[in-house]
């Protein structure tokens, strides 16, 4: 598996093409060599940021997509991965107005042509959670519902580690469950500060990372990607401290 870095986390830094190239000098400084692309500033060209990212070692791994384009320009999103050289097409989350019992089945129904479309091409629809898939809607959760309406070539899991523990339920548990859906994985680690739970560098919270990074070690995991929505210090600092210490464990 390979260590990468979600560019979420830095989104700050990447909305013109001098600081997204600032910022991949610095990702590759630290020593990240692949990267998912998230909330980049829409002006700059997908050839221009295949051009950067190139010129400082970074491969392009995955990305989150607007929803819209997804669902309503599915083939120029595949020709836009095609100059990326990325193989895994990302939703962030799922918008808000099918996450009920009344709406959920036209989400089943909208992405499933988009879904093929992007199988067609050889790459593979992924689909990020967060805490609200595990929430049960006639007795089973939102996540398993999109397991059983797409096959394993149509829908991926971008399985987020903090997420899955923020809904109660247990990341090595849904790993295993998600064996052969998990090509791309994102580590957060979960702290607690005055009482409250907050995001923190991979292995400086509570998560059992070892055992995460292990399970992992059993599925078609390809990409284990550092993402931290928020920061108690800079961005940067944050990358670098959960580089530095899953890289201990062997991983770059």
């Amino acid at each position: 598996m390979e260590l990468g870095a979600q560019l979420y986390t830095v989104r700050d830094f990447i909305q013109t093409e001098e600081d997204f190239n600032r910022t991949a000098k610095k990702i590759a400084d630290i020593g990240y060599r692949t990267v998912q692309l998230s909330a980049v500033g829409k002006e700059i060209r997908p050839e221009r940021i295949r051009e950067i990212c190139d010129r400082h070692g970074l491969k392009i791994v995955l990305t989150h997509m607007d929803v819209n384009r997804i669902l309503y320009d599915t083939e120029e999103v595949i020709k836009e991965h095609d100059i990326y050289g990325c193989s895994y097409i990302g939703l962030g989350s799922m918008p808000g107005k099918f996450r009920n019992a009344c709406w959920l089945p036209y989400f089943l129904e909208d992405f499933k042509e988009p879904a093929r479309k992007i199988a067609a091409a050889g790459k593979l629809f992924m689909y990020h959670n967060h805490n609200f898939e595990f929430e049960k809607i006639n007795g089973v959760t939102i996540l398993e519902q999109l397991i059983n309406s797409f096959t394993k070539d149509e829908m991926g899991i971008t399985l987020d580690t903090y997420w899955v523990q923020a809904a109660g339920a247990d990341p090595v548990q849904w790993i295993r469950k998600l064996k052969d859906r998990v090509p791309c994985v994102h580590l957060k680690d979960m702290a607690v500060s005055g009482g409250v739970s907050v995001m923190a560098p991979v292995m400086e919270g509570n998560l059992n990372f070892e055992r995460i990074l292990q399970e992992l070690e059993e599925t078609n995991c390809k990409y284990i990607l550092v993402e931290q929505d928020s920061c108690q210090t800079s961005p940067f600092d944050c990358l670098k401290q959960s580089y530095d210490n899953v890289s201990q464990l062997g991983y770059h």
